[in-house]
């Protein structure tokens, strides 16, 4: 069955929560999504040991499970010159002081060539994908031989950096140019075989084009379209949003204390 047209129009818009009037120590089942959402738990709960389960099978279930993820579009250059380009999902914020990203590359069918670069201290670059250049980040991710220059498929534009080697896509509106920070070597704890890396990088520079930021100098999401990676081949884009404030003890613990105290039994 063919899939209806992306729709380029659609925009994100803010809503309230899904509960905006949730208070400390209300159940989920105070309301109808909430009681819904509970209905599912009659039909029981699957139980999987990851030593046991075959793992295509659980590698298929992590991706799909552990979702939306954002993605890494690395830009780096071997130490003989050959350049890489590679997105990767398993990408997040480690730190902001010093500024650390992480990054993994697994190890399958053979040690990643960003993993191996990125050793290299040469330095790499974080190019955040946008949904007007989702195809072509994807076309980079076809399994080449090391001597393979993937910028020379993309259809990308190489723009040069100010602090390391590797260049940036000129297309991404958020760029990071980024040092090795510190690379963990990944090793299954019962056969000691090398099965990923995890890279950890240290942000040096940001390239952030002006038009994708708010009055506040922060990145509009509105504005700056990224894209998502959830689980096979799907990707996704954020079409709904919502605002959840974080309590704070200085404002929100008298409520607290007192959802707590009503929740004790009364004393006769």
């Amino acid at each position: 069955m063919p899939l209806p047209p992306f729709d380029h129009d659609a925009q994100t818009k803010f809503t309230d929560p899904p509960n905006s009037t949730w208070s400390f120590c209300q159940k989920i089942e105070n309301t109808d999504s909430g009681r819904k959402w509970l209905e599912g738990e009659k039909k029981g709960w699957k139980v999987i040991d990851t030593e046991k389960e075959d793992q295509g099978e659980l590698s298929a279930l992590l991706v799909s499970g552990i979702l939306p993820r954002p993605i890494a579009f690395v830009s780096s250059i071997s130490e003989t010159g050959v350049e890489n380009l590679a997105p990767f999902s398993w990408f997040n914020l480690v730190s902001n002081h010093p500024p650390i990203v992480s990054i993994s590359c697994r190890n399958a069918p053979r040690v990643k060539d960003t993993a191996t670069n990125a050793k290299s201290g040469l330095g790499f670059t974080i190019n955040i994908i946008s949904e007007p250049f989702v195809e072509n980040a994807t076309a980079t991710a076809i399994d080449a031989p090391p001597e393979f220059n993937e910028w020379e498929i993309s259809g990308l534009t190489k723009a040069p950096s100010v602090h390391v080697k590797a260049a940036r896509v000129k297309e991404s509106a958020f760029s990071m140019e980024c040092e090795l920070f510190q690379s963990i070597d990944i090793a299954h704890p019962v056969t000691g075989e090398h099965t990923a890396t995890l890279i950890l990088a240290h942000v040096k520079y940001i390239h952030i084009r002006k038009d994708v930021l708010n009055e506040r100098g922060r990145v509009d999401i509105i504005k700056f379209k990224p894209v998502a990676r959830l689980g096979d081949i799907t990707f996704g884009r954020i079409s709904n949003a919502y605002r959840v404030p974080t309590p704070s003890w200085a404002k929100d613990g008298d409520k607290a204390r007192r959802a707590l105290q009503a929740k004790l039994p009364s004393k006769l």
